[in-house]
């Protein structure tokens, strides 16, 4: 059963659409391959999807520049005048907006005002006085972002001074308060010492000792 014949028209249904580009475009450029090995042909294909998506195929014996220098030999038609007279327009203009910028950086250096008129030398005045605003608003910006960076440096670093003085103090109490009570436990062994020694020199056994204003009793002494 043959397929049934397409009507040529937009195909609506864009997945429709891409799938038959698809299939026809690899036919094509099969095609084209065939003709190129058969026939020594020399081809050149260019195609550009809906959405702009390049295809190319050139034969291996050629290439596009030879392709376009050959249609214009054959058929006289300049395909390369147009676009040359367009780029020669956008020359000139980039060459006028050039000279133009010139004329203006020599004038803001104070060059170049021997032709210009009131008018024009107001505007330049004019021109320059917001230059200079928006200098001055951006060196403000800068000095006064500047400034907050080095007040948070500064608050830094008083905090970290705090902070090790604080320690130093605290390292130094502690060293005083160690030194306080190696002194008081000196000064209980040397009691107990003599403690112990009056117990053995003499009769007296009192209940309870008091020594560096700590109380003491006979059951919490071991020898």
């Amino acid at each position: 059963m043959g397929r049934g014949k397409i009507e040529m028209k937009k195909i609506e249904n864009t997945t429709s659409r891409q799938v038959t580009y698809s299939k026809r475009r690899t036919g094509i450029m099969k095609k084209a391959k065939e003709l190129t090995v058969l026939c020594d042909a020399k081809i050149s294909i260019i195609i550009f999807s809906s959405s702009g998506k390049l295809t190319e195929y050139c034969s291996p014996s050629t290439n596009v520049t030879q392709i376009f220098r050959s249609y214009h030999q054959m058929t006289g038609i300049d395909i390369w005048n147009s676009e040359y007279e367009r780029m020669q327009k956008t020359l000139k203009h980039l060459k006028e907006v050039n000279q133009s910028l010139r004329m203006e950086i020599r004038q803001r250096s104070g060059e170049g005002l021997e032709f210009l008129n009131l008018e024009e030398l107001r505007g330049l005045e004019q021109n320059l006085n917001e230059s200079i605003k928006i200098v001055r608003h951006r060196k403000y910006h800068v000095l006064s972002t500047q400034i907050d960076t080095y007040k948070k440096k500064l608050k830094s670093s008083r905090e970290a001074y705090r902070a090790l003085m604080h320690e130093l103090e605290t390292g130094e109490e502690n060293a005083n308060s160690g030194f306080a009570n190696s002194e008081g436990l000196s000064g209980v062994y040397e009691s107990l010492c003599s403690m112990v020694n009056g117990r053995h020199n003499s009769e007296v056994q009192p209940s309870e000792l008091s020594l560096q204003g700590i109380v003491y009793g006979w059951h919490d002494l071991i020898f």
